[in-house]
C-alpha cells in the first residue's frame, strides 16, 4: 500500500531561526491524521515542504509516491489545502471567490459546492473584506472541500470558527474518510485531535517526539484517582504501587496520580473499607503537559 504522504528525514533550516529537523511521518489512505504541536514548534513549514511551497535543505517528501519537488502540479492538482493563515481578493464576494477557484481547477460538483455553503452557514454574497475572520475561515474551508480532493491538508482549520460549525466540519472530515480520501490536519488544540483523529504526530522545537494511535496518548498521562475511606487512611500501602505519585491524604481521602495501568490500585482499594473511587481520565493537553513538561503550557493555554 502505497502512504498517501511520506517523509524521509525532511529538513528545513532557516539559519537561526528554528525550522524542522529529520521529520519522518507517513500517513495512509483513508485516514484522519492529526499532527500537533505548539505554536511556532515547526508545523506550518512542514506543510509548505511537503506542498512543494518551500523547498527542503535536506530530506524528502513524497505525496502520492510522487517526489514533491519533481512534480508538485500532479500533486496540487488532488489536493486540497488551507493555510494557516491566508487573504484572498477583498473586492469579490464570497460567492465570486468559490466561483473563481472552482473554475481555476474544473470539473466542481455544483450540488456538492451549495451543500457546503449551507452546511457552513455562509452568507456568498457579501464581499470578502467584510467577513470576519471566522467567515473568511470558512470560504477557505470550502475551496479546500470543494472539488472533493483525494488528500485535505488543513493547516490549523477550525481557528476562528464557532463550536456549531467546528461540529459540521468535523462532520465533512468523517464523509470524506468514509469516501476513503485522506486527511492531514495540524492544530495546537488537542481536544480537536481527539474528536477526529485515527493517528497523531506530535512535534516539538522542529522534531516529532511521538507518533501514535489517538488512544495510546491517553495511556501517557496520569489518571487522577480519588479514593474515600469509612475508616483510616492507608497513605503507605498506595505509595509504594509502581506507577503512584503524588499521594495525599486530607481527612478520610486519599488523592493521587496513576501513570500505566490502574488495576494495581484498584485491587489496593479493595482490602480496606472504601466508601467511593473517582478515577478521571486526562484530557490531550493534560497528556502533553505530562509528558513534555511545562515549556508546553502554552499548549493548554492557547485558544481557550
Amino acid at each position: 500500500m502505497v502512504a498517501i504522504i511520506k517523509t524521509e528525514k525532511l529538513t528545513k533550516s532557516y539559519g537561526s531561526h528554528r525550522g524542522i529537523v529529520d521529520v519522518d511521518l507517513e500517513v495512509q489512505q483513508g485516514e484522519v491524521f492529526g499532527f500537533l504541536g505548539p505554536n511556532g514548534a515547526g508545523k506550518t513549514t512542514t506543510i509548505r515542504v511537503i506542498l512543494d511551497l518551500i523547498r527542503p535543505t535536506g530530506g524528502k517528501a513524497f505525496v502520492f509516491g510522487i517526489d514533491s519537488t519533481v512534480d508538485p502540479v500532479a500533486i496540487h492538482r488532488r489536493v486540497g489545502y488551507l493555510p494557516g493563515e491566508f487573504t484572498l481578493y477583498d473586492k469579490l464576494t464570497g460567492g465570486e471567490t468559490l466561483e473563481y477557484f472552482a473554475n481555476l481547477r474544473g470539473g466542481i460538483d455544483r450540488t456538492y459546492q451549495t451543500s457546503l455553503i449551507e452546511r457552513f452557514d455562509l452568507d456568498p454574497s457579501r464581499k470578502f473584506k467584510e467577513y470576519s475572520k471566522g467567515n473568511k475561515q470558512k470560504v477557505g474551508l470550502v475551496v479546500a472541500l470543494q472539488h472533493k480532493p483525494d488528500l485535505l491538508i488543513l493547516d490549523e482549520p477550525t481557528s476562528g470558527l464557532d463550536p456549531l460549525v467546528q461540529q459540521t466540519f468535523f462532520a465533512v472530515l468523517r464523509e470524506a474518510v468514509a469516501e476513503d480520501r485522506t486527511v492531514f490536519f495540524s492544530s495546537h488544540v488537542l481536544s480537536e485531535a481527539e474528536k477526529a483523529c485515527d493517528r497523531v504526530a506530535i512535534i516539538r522545537d522542529g522534531k516529532i517526539v511521538m507518533v501514535d494511535r489517538v488512544d495510546a496518548l491517553r495511556d501517557l498521562a496520569a489518571h487522577q484517582v480519588e479514593l474515600r475511606f469509612t475508616g483510616p487512611v492507608p497513605a503507605a500501602e498506595f505509595e509504594k504501587i509502581p506507577g503512584v505519585t503524588g499521594v495525599v491524604a486530607e481527612d478520610h481521602v486519599l488523592r493521587m496520580h496513576v501513570a500505566g495501568p490502574i488495576a494495581p490500585v484498584v485491587k489496593a482499594a479493595a482490602r480496606f473499607e472504601l466508601a467511593d473511587f473517582v478515577s478521571r481520565e486526562p484530557n490531550l493537553e493534560e497528556t502533553f503537559l505530562a509528558q513534555y513538561g511545562q515549556s508546553s503550557v502554552e499548549v493548554a493555554n492557547h485558544g481557550h
